[in-house]
């Protein structure tokens, strides 16, 4: 038998197939809510401070009132953890409107509904991480930070879906979204650069992307060991003709991209500089300071 998964909603730690939100609950029904995507590593949450600055901002952005204190919502993060078992994983964390009625006003929601769920992911193989990923370029576009701003991380992530649905179609590993103008944005799940004549190209946040805690990390990891980063708008056509390309994001920590819509990029393998980054951040994964202790 596989063992028991405790789940956090609402106050209690209960089985995970007695973790049930109402079908009346706004997050469920309208999208309307914000989840955090957070790993532990080696017996520590990684940048527990930082996401949670991140959960409340966005929380504070759609007028959502969550119902514990930082510190409070911390410990739920802490405490899944230890009841899992978990000193390296996952932790999806999630604060949605609360049961309402079938009306889309969040005046019909009195409480928020919190869960929290730890548990072990993978999301690429090894091998892929010296291989790198072939993606593709989407046809769905990125949405516009002026409508809905991508830096909330709302339940609501169709816009997303779309693109990976097309990558799926075509055996990609991940979809590249465009802005309205073409201007490359971000994956569909992860931030994306790439490295021309030792120079590090990222899209900038005003292009309607995550600011993602992992993007700030090795951001800061390569501006101190000496690399020029430089937040640019740049195209398709940058990025065909770069030396290296790689993503970043929670789950997929660093990992390169050697191929996009059938065309290599560089050598067609994870160039130095990728190759260096993610040593670095591994690295700083393990440091006592990079993480709070579970």
């Amino acid at each position: 038998m596989a063992e028991k998964q405790w789940i956090y909603i609402d106050g209690s730690f209960v089985d995970s197939a007695d973790a049930k939100v109402s079908v009346y609950d706004h997050g469920l029904l309208y999208g309307d809510g914000i989840f955090e995507g957070i790993r532990a590593y080696n017996g520590r949450v990684f940048k527990l401070d930082e996401h949670m600055d991140r959960l409340y901002n966005a929380a504070k952005a759609i007028a959502l009132d969550i119902p514990l204190s930082k510190e409070e919502m911390g410990e739920v993060v802490l405490e899944s953890c230890r009841k899992n078992g978990i000193a390296d994983g996952y932790i999806r964390l999630v604060v949605t409107r609360g049961r309402g009625d079938l009306g889309l006003s969040p005046k019909k929601c009195p409480k928020p509904t919190v869960f929290c769920i730890a548990a072990t992911i993978t999301l690429y193989p090894a091998e892929l991480y010296e291989k790198g990923l072939n993606i593709m370029t989407a046809t769905q576009r990125r949405n516009k930070a002026t409508i809905i701003d991508p830096q909330i991380k709302s339940l609501n992530y169709l816009n997303n879906i779309l693109a990976r649905i097309e990558a799926d179609r075509v055996g990609a590993a991940e979809a590249l979204m465009l802005t309205e103008d073409g201007l490359v944005a971000e994956c569909t799940a992860d931030n994306i650069y790439i490295v021309r004549k030792g120079e590090i190209w990222t899209p900038p946040i005003h292009l309607g992307i995550l600011e993602g805690i992992t993007r700030s990390t090795v951001i800061e990891l390569a501006e101190k060991n000496g690399y020029t980063v430089r937040e640019k708008e740049f195209t398709v056509f940058n990025l065909v003709t770069a030396d290296e390309c790689f993503l970043t994001g929670t789950a997929a920590e660093l990992i390169a991209v050697t191929e996009i819509d059938g065309k290599v990029i560089g050598t067609g393998k994870a160039g130095p500089v990728t190759k260096a980054l993610l040593a670095l951040f591994q690295a700083h994964t393990r440091e006592e300071s990079s993480g709070t202790k579970i």
